[in-house]
């Protein structure tokens, strides 16, 4: 933290509660010494309340001592003791030179035919394009697709190739974790120690029963008779 978190209000706090001199309480707060003067002086236009530094943990009150005592000491901003995380750049498109953009669907041709593991977004944000141009130009429909021809984005500038090997050895890690599992398999041939098998022989020791027609239709009309 080069300045404190409201400048003009812990300004406003030391011209009141101490006798720092106009360049040290300048050079703190990052203002220059004649807003400080207009402060002092109650000139300034807008209408700021004090803020205490010392109780914001932005300055000690040894330092302040030490700065009232030495008017060419300069004011240390004091340490914080939790370091705060930095932070995180939001994502934003590439931005590319108007010089250049006439390029893109050439780049984007020679992305689509020669990495095809490479997703929309990665080939978008590799030349600085929309999603809608390179869906135009892999299904064929854009207006100028009969004058577009596949160029290397290096090439012409679009990108670093440190950033193409990367994006490409990303996009091909992807593919090997997520590859489609083997398709189900259909009907197939028999084992050939199944196809080459001799049918099992019935047992010719086990006894076999024989029945014979006629004998079995003239017990059941004597059985019938009988009733």
């Amino acid at each position: 933290m080069s300045k404190p978190l409201m400048p003009k209000a812990t300004a406003m706090w030391l011209l009141n509660f101490t006798t720092l001199t106009f360049d040290q309480i300048a050079e703190f707060c990052a203002l220059h010494a004649l807003e400080i003067k207009a402060m002092a002086d109650d000139m300034h236009p807008e209408k700021i309340v004090p803020l205490d530094p010392v109780m914001m943990g932005q300055l000690t009150r040894e330092e302040i001592a030490a700065a009232e005592k030495d008017p060419r000491k300069r004011l240390v901003m004091t340490k914080p003791s939790v370091d705060m995380a930095p932070a995180k750049a939001k994502g934003r498109p590439r931005y590319t030179p108007v010089s250049r953009r006439q390029d893109r669907p050439d780049a984007i041709a020679w992305l689509v035919r020669n990495h095809p593991e490479l997703t929309d977004p990665e080939i978008g944000k590799l030349v600085g394009t929309t999603k809608a141009t390179i869906q135009q130009i892999r299904t064929r429909s854009h207006w100028n697709i009969a004058n577009i021809k596949p160029v290397d984005p290096v090439t012409l500038g679009l990108t670093s190739q440190l950033e193409l090997d990367l994006a490409v050895e990303k996009a091909s890690a992807r593919k090997s974790k997520g590859a489609p599992a083997a398709e189900a398999k259909g009907a197939t041939l028999r084992p050939a120690s199944e196809a080459t098998a001799k049918p099992e022989q019935p047992d010719e020791d086990a006894p076999q029963l024989k029945y014979d027609p006629a004998s079995v239709f003239a017990s059941f009309q004597r059985a019938r008779d009988k009733t």
